[in-house]
């Protein structure tokens, strides 16, 4: 087990590490920015560290901050909690160039799965049922308007980076396809730094199911039942029910397994979820992957009995799943 631990967040989300690494035995470090110097998880770290100003620019995203940090408190490893630098490649690069390890999965499988783009085209080889849509990013209007003809409307454009419904729009005709598209694309940038969008067939009235999995370093993988977050507010979760209610069991044990076969692929490792959307004649189709763990991780562990962060952490030492 590590010794000393930095949390690379803040509010809520760093409480909830420091607890499980306080609960193994962790020294923990915390940073913070400057408008953050007397918030909570500042005061129950056994130290802390100011990163910079309170833009997360210039705190909680900056990485030489950041690494700096880890170095001076002579850390064993980061743990980003969700958010921020959670899902980002180049982060987990760096920290393993610094020879800390990141508590989360590796860059290749960030990298792989996180681009949902890319993830689409590894998923559609493998197999893995997938939503009707564009192979790559939609690199023009009039590139839009064919794949719209081809799929049927009503479409959806989304971010290829990213979540949290942003850079997603609805198009139910030519009329608004090129707003959706232009909207899609500048929210995708604004948010991510990344315009690049693709197009899938839009399913009305889907039900939307997400599995959360654990997967250690020597090709283990296990599911923990399936989360049902259908009931959103522009694209927002706001109820989650474990395990999904009207499903039955055959089609429950299936869409473990492919969640399981999904997290295989990528050469996954660590705790991630694999979000799916279900018909009304219940055909389901891999629509992206999380790679860490989501604020809605709780309802899990609830029914599970897992301390998910706790997991996290002990596959990150080398642990085997039992």
């Amino acid at each position: 087990m590590f010794s000393r631990v930095l949390i690379a967040n803040r509010g809520e989300v760093a409480v909830r590490v420091i607890r499980a690494c306080r609960e193994l035995g962790i020294h923990v470090v915390a940073v913070y920015s400057k408008g953050d110097r007397d918030s909570l998880h500042v005061r129950l770290a056994d130290d802390a560290i100011c990163i910079g100003e309170a833009p997360s620019s210039e705190s909680y995203l900056n990485i030489p901050s950041l690494i700096s940090a880890a170095e001076i408190a002579d850390v064993e490893a980061i743990h980003p909690g969700w958010g921020f630098l959670a899902e980002n490649a180049h982060f987990a690069e760096i920290c393993e160039s610094c020879q800390i390890k990141f508590i989360g999965p590796r860059p290749e499988s960030i990298r792989l799965a996180g681009d949902k783009s890319m993830a689409r085209q590894v998923m559609r080889k493998a197999g893995i049922p997938i939503i009707p849509g564009s192979k790559e990013v939609v690199k023009n209007q009039d590139e839009a308007f064919r794949l719209a003809k081809k799929f049927g409307y009503p479409v959806i454009l989304k971010a290829t980076a990213g979540g949290g419904g942003k850079g997603m729009r609805v198009a139910h005709n030519d009329g608004k396809l090129i707003s959706a598209f232009l909207t899609a694309q500048a929210e995708a940038e604004a948010a991510f730094g990344n315009r690049s969008v693709y197009i899938e067939k839009y399913i009305l009235e889907p039900r939307h199911i997400e599995v959360q999995i654990l997967a250690d370093r020597h090709g283990n993988v296990l599911h923990l039942g399936e989360r049902d977050c259908s009931i959103q507010r522009r694209h927002q979760k706001l109820i989650e029910e474990c395990p999904a209610p009207n499903l039955s069991e055959k089609l429950r044990r299936r869409i473990g397994e492919i969640a399981v076969k999904v997290a295989k692929v990528v050469q996954y490792e660590n705790a991630g979820t694999v979000e799916f959307l279900l018909d009304e004649d219940e055909n389901f189709y891999f629509m992206e992957m999380n790679t860490r763990l989501q604020v809605e991780h709780p309802v899990t562990e609830v029914v599970t009995g897992i301390d998910l962060v706790k997991a996290q952490i002990a596959i990150a030492t080398g642990e085997k799943l039992k």
